[in-house]
């Protein structure tokens, strides 16, 4: 099931019911930008309706194409990302820095993957960004069950989690070259850039890490029996980070990549080969046969690590986006009033307005 949507500027809440019953009919609508700014400004807030945790958002400024722009239909740039109520805060505060940074902001078709159709999630994102072009796929959890094995976070066994490794599988026919994102990041940079790369017949460009200690992302177990660790053999492995991807999807469906991941997920479960979630059967199927792009796209790790969450500082050398993977989210540690420096780097991007400000002009 999957529909694209753009919201009506006005939400009352029959506004919002006729909102939502179009967008399970599956219609279209192409939204034009109605101001030009880089400042947020604030319109009128909806009121939390049947739950005090519904969250709030300031509706973000639409953004004009550059006139060096081709049309949206023709030049399109696809971003995915995974969409939920867990990290609907974060999904927001990524989309409108893609946005902002961006010289062709109206060619983006964003294609979300969300583990059901929640009414308050989908109201929330028309409401923040009513000209966003979008679609949404229901992620089916049963795809993955009986696949996943208790990893050191818990947030790492979410079936969500794992929704990218089946991009190919529920991205329409046309869509052949896909960004993949995580939700607990930034872009401080024009992604046109990324999304230009060349993969050099490769299926999957990233930044790459060979000064990584790539022994560490599995267990002795699998290094001490021969027939795992001869998976690298002929390869160089280094690691790479799976939140932020170029994947040519037309190659990914012809080279059954899809089933490849899930043949190692298998083996996980019969024998504990690593400790983490989705990543490591994407490094034994792809590491070290990927093209690499520079390290400013994804200065990760800015969350600590996977069990205590401590303050990183940011790595020397350009940056064209801040990924706060790892256990600390910068939206949690702002709102507890223990944040780390780097989390006030995300925090102009956050359009989160607590409920006592429930209407505002």
């Amino acid at each position: 099931m999957a529909s694209w949507r753009r919201s009506l500027p006005s939400l009352t809440l029959l506004g919002l019911l006729s909102s939502f019953i179009i967008f399970l009919q599956s219609s279209y609508h192409v939204a034009k930008a109605t101001t030009l700014t880089g400042i947020v400004h604030r319109s009128l807030i909806r009121k939390p309706t049947s739950s005090q945790n519904v969250l709030v958002f300031r509706e973000a400024p639409s953004f004009w194409n550059g006139q060096a722009c081709g049309s949206p239909q023709t030049s399109p740039i696809h971003i995915s990302m995974t969409l939920d109520a867990n990290y609907l805060r974060g999904t927001v505060a990524a989309v409108l820095s893609i946005l902002q940074h961006s010289m062709c902001p109206e060619n983006f078709e964003f294609h979300f993957l969300c583990s059901g159709f929640d009414p308050e999630v989908f109201s929330n994102i028309n409401a923040t960004f009513p000209y966003l072009r979008y679609k949404a796929y229901r992620f089916d959890s049963s795809r993955v069950k009986g696949k996943i094995s208790k990893s050191i976070r818990q947030a790492l066994d979410q079936p969500l989690n794992y929704a990218r490794i089946y991009l190919a599988d529920m991205l329409p026919i046309h869509v052949n070259r896909v960004i993949y994102l995580d939700s607990d990041l930034v872009v401080v940079d024009d992604i046109a850039e990324l999304w230009g790369v060349d993969l050099e017949g490769k299926v999957l460009a990233a930044p790459e890490y060979c000064h990584a200690n790539f022994t560490k992302y599995f267990t002795d177990l699998f290094w001490s029996d021969l027939s795992l660790a001869k998976t690298f053999e002929g390869r160089n492995p280094c690691y790479f980070n799976t939140g932020v991807m170029v994947v040519d999807i037309d190659k990914w469906r012809k080279g059954g990549y899809t089933q490849k991941v899930e043949e190692w997920m298998t083996v996980q479960k019969l024998k504990r080969i690593y400790h983490l979630g989705s990543l490591p059967p994407f490094l034994l199927v792809l590491a070290g046969n990927i093209k690499a792009v520079d390290h400013r796209w994804n200065q990760h790790g800015l969350g600590g690590d996977n069990l205590e969450g401590k303050c990183r500082r940011l790595h020397p050398g350009p940056i064209s986006l801040l990924h706060w993977s790892g256990k600390g989210k910068p939206w949690l540690r702002l709102d507890s009033r223990k944040p780390c420096t780097v989390d006030h780097l995300w925090a102009p991007y956050d359009l989160y307005l607590p409920s006592t400000h429930s209407v505002e002009e």
